[in-house]
């Protein structure tokens, strides 16, 4: 069932970045897990505002794109997430393990016919 339309996936994706940017401080992440959220934070903001639907800002990415980008970024971050297991850091596991899953639900729930810009 998908019932997360275009624009919703959009609000969904400029609140993720939100979070992103300030779970450094609200988890206490430093180092190396600080870096990499910041930067996956930008990286979020770009492909939501270079995405073709309702809140996207410059519309060059189809949004079908987008989601397939996100179910490799879903992937790829369950990946993050057992580098930083390894490198014993359990927090950075826990955070991108739980990121990594709440992007797939996301994707999933979410219809990519819904962009009126397509």
């Amino acid at each position: 069932m998908k019932i997360i339309s275009s624009k919703a996936h959009g609000l969904i994706d400029y609140s993720t970045v939100i979070f992103l940017l300030l779970a450094p401080s609200i988890f206490g992440m430093e180092g190396k897990l600080s870096t990499f959220t910041y930067v996956l934070a930008g990286v979020h903001f770009a492909l939501t505002a270079l995405t073709s639907f309702e809140v996207g800002l410059v519309k060059l990415i189809p949004f079908r794109i987008h989601g397939i980008l996100e179910i490799v970024v879903s992937i790829a971050l369950a990946g993050v997430a057992l580098w930083f297991r390894n490198d014993g850091n359990d927090l950075g596991f826990y955070f991108y393990i739980g990121l990594a899953i709440i992007i797939m639900i996301v994707f999933v729930l979410t219809d990519f016919k819904s962009s009126p810009n397509r």
